[in-house]
């Protein structure tokens, strides 16, 4: 919406620029407005207030520019309807770890999911790590599949034995 005013303003004051140089008289507010700034000056208390509404707007501007939005929600498929929804990146991992911790064979598993990519890194106990790594890449891809994302991160899975990290 403020692009749409921003730009029906520069519409405009182009129009009304292109006017004069066409040898066509000012629009009736912008000589008015000339008029106005000829005889005020810069301690007028309404050029200063004119000035911080400017300053305001401006920091205002710059805050929603640099503001990440909303990183931390996954967006899910639209599938026709007018509704948008998402899921939190907490939740993707929560239900991923369920996911992973229904496999034979592991023991612990820690999720971290972020916008493109989710990492899983799980303990197992008593089974060989190559099986374990096949089901959990199998049932951790069936529940990105479930989820419904528009955009499903790519998932990396390391499985270790009990008391070795990394």
């Amino acid at each position: 919406m403020v692009a749409v005013v921003v730009v029906a303003g520069a519409g405009l004051v182009l129009y009304d620029v292109a006017a004069v140089r066409a040898d066509r008289p000012a629009m009736r507010w912008r000589r008015a407005l000339a008029d106005e700034l000829a005889v005020r000056t810069l301690d007028d208390p309404w050029v200063l207030a004119g000035a911080a509404v400017a300053v305001v707007l401006g920091v205002g501007l710059l805050v929603l520019a640099v503001t990440p939005g909303l990183r931390r929600v996954l967006p899910m498929r639209n599938g026709g309807a007018s509704v948008r929804a998402g899921l939190h990146r907490d939740a993707v991992a929560l239900v991923l770890r369920d996911r992973a911790l229904d496999v034979p064979g592991v023991r612990d598993a820690r999720v971290r999911a972020r916008h493109a990519a989710v990492t899983v890194r799980a303990e197992s106990h008593f089974r060989d790590l190559d099986d374990v790594r096949r089901d959990l890449e199998a049932a951790l891809a069936e529940g990105v599949a479930e989820l419904g994302l528009a955009r499903p991160p790519h998932v990396s899975v390391q499985v270790t034995r009990p008391g070795r990290r990394g």
